[in-house]
């Protein structure tokens, strides 16, 4: 593995006495793109909010870049070059779409207080439009957010989640809410600019279509634990797996394997 980026250490978080996390211990390398899967209460989302700061763990710890950030806020966390973005977008719907990244670049320079008349200085416009650029959005710039598809909502929130330059991307189930039509194209768009900024992404995704596709690496979650690390192919063919996440069979070929059946 590259240098590690993250790390967390016998991580636990419990709710009303059910253990959310039980012992969760994983490294992410620089560039590297982890798929994060598990059923509903399996623990990702958990995992994402403690490594972001929303949720402080019960136990363990978390080194990103080597510093320990466990109790740190998620806007130091953040500033520190870890970014996140959520199931539903976090967006300023009745503004324009350049607007959002007027403020999104804005708040990862640090400003505390953010009017936007002084936001719209040329040099700022420009970054803002390039930013836009970079996740194929230049097209919306001047639309009400509230109007967008989602498709362009999710990207819309990626990319401003993504001004400040993270070393960390977190992405929670970036596909929900998108057609079959246009989810791989998201994908595509979103992860281009990601991976020429080198920065390593962790996503955490209920289609395995998506899994299987774009994932170097899967970690599997049941019940708090990491039940399943490895790349794509060992990890969803593993019978804990599919058993406890997929609910496909044991003897259930991948489609990889379809695929080389069908051409054979």
């Amino acid at each position: 593995m590259t240098q590690s980026v993250l790390e967390t250490s016998g991580l636990r978080k419990s709710f009303a006495g059910i253990l959310a996390l039980d012992g969760v211990s994983v490294a992410i390398g620089e560039g590297e793109l982890v798929g994060i899967i598990g059923a509903n209460g399996a623990g990702k989302t958990t995992f994402v909010n403690v490594v972001t700061g929303y949720v402080k763990p019960d136990a363990g710890a978390i080194r990103f870049m080597g510093r320990e950030i466990s109790r740190l806020s998620p806007r130091e966390i953040t500033r520190l070059g870890v970014a996140r973005s959520f199931q539903i977008p976090q967006l300023f719907l009745e503004l324009s779409v350049l607007d959002n990244a007027l403020i999104a670049l804005a708040v990862a320079a640090g400003y505390e207080r953010v009017f936007l008349r002084p936001l719209k200085r040329p040099q700022a416009l420009e970054q803002a439009r390039a930013l836009l650029a970079r996740f194929k959005l230049d097209r919306y710039a001047d639309y009400r957010c509230a109007t967008l598809p989602q498709g362009a909502r999710k990207l819309l929130d990626i990319a401003m989640a993504t001004g400040g330059h993270p070393k960390l991307v977190l992405l929670d189930e970036p596909t929900s809410g998108v057609s079959k039509d246009e989810k791989f194209a998201l994908m595509d768009t979103l992860l281009a600019p990601l991976a020429q900024s080198g920065a390593g992404v962790m996503f955490v995704e209920h289609d395995m279509e998506i899994v299987e596709r774009y994932a170097h690496r899967v970690i599997a979650f049941h019940e708090g634990r990491v039940l399943a690390d490895g790349e794509p192919k060992s990890v969803l063919a593993d019978d804990k797996v599919r058993a406890f996440v997929t609910g496909t069979p044991a003897n259930a070929r991948t489609r990889d394997e379809r695929r080389f059946d069908a051409i054979a």
